[in-house]
């Protein structure tokens, strides 16, 4: 069973559906522990309803990215995590965090990379006029939201729709894609090669 920390900056809605998915069997998984940068994140309260372990290490404690690093990789370490999970953790993740946990991150970001990378994804594929857009769920790497693609969801862009309407519909596949990406690794199917992800097909 492949144990899990989870980052969060804010409601958490990826690590309860995370959750939900391990609740049903649908994900043979566990959450060993859920941490945030941001004092007051609702993703915290979820996770201490559902009797997860939760910690605050709110980044603005620490003069430097790498000083928050080492103080969160320092709180990971108390737990034998198989892969740390970026569900909407708003921090660019440095080399302190990387090097201890490398080819072990992963993260979920609101467009089809390598479009609209960063912050405001979805707002930008409206402003660009994309018709379709959705979600990509990722290794991370050195770069900002550069690492190798483990999968990828689509929807189709409304002419009504606006930033939120457009969020909500990539937020539904964001949850399914991302416990989808979690089970292929805990099934020993993922492999990295390059650039390249490869899904051993299930036997």
């Amino acid at each position: 069973m492949l144990k899990l920390g989870v980052l969060i900056s804010g409601r958490g809605s990826n690590m309860a559906a995370i959750a939900d998915n391990i609740e049903s069997g649908q994900l043979l998984a566990k959450i060993e522990v859920v941490i945030s940068n941001i004092e007051g994140a609702g993703g915290i309260e979820l996770a201490k309803n559902r009797g997860l372990n939760t910690q605050v290490i709110p980044h603005n404690d620490y003069p430097s990215r790498d000083e928050f690093e080492t103080a969160l990789v320092s709180a990971l370490q108390h737990y034998d995590l198989d892969l740390i999970v970026l569900a909407g953790f708003m921090r660019v993740i440095g080399p302190n965090l990387l090097a201890p946990y490398k080819g072990k991150i992963i993260n979920m970001h609101p467009s089809i990379l390598p479009a609209f990378n960063g912050l405001n994804a979805q707002k930008q594929a409206l402003e660009y006029g994309c018709k379709v857009a959705g979600c990509t769920v990722h290794f991370v790497d050195e770069e900002l939201d550069t690492g190798p693609i483990i999968g990828q969801a689509t929807v189709r862009v409304k002419e009504t729709d606006t930033q939120d309407s457009l969020s909500a519909r990539i937020l539904l596949e964001e949850h399914r894609l991302f416990s989808d990406a979690i089970q292929m690794i805990a099934d020993g199917r993922v492999s990295v090669s390059g650039r390249r992800v490869h899904i051993r097909k299930e036997i």
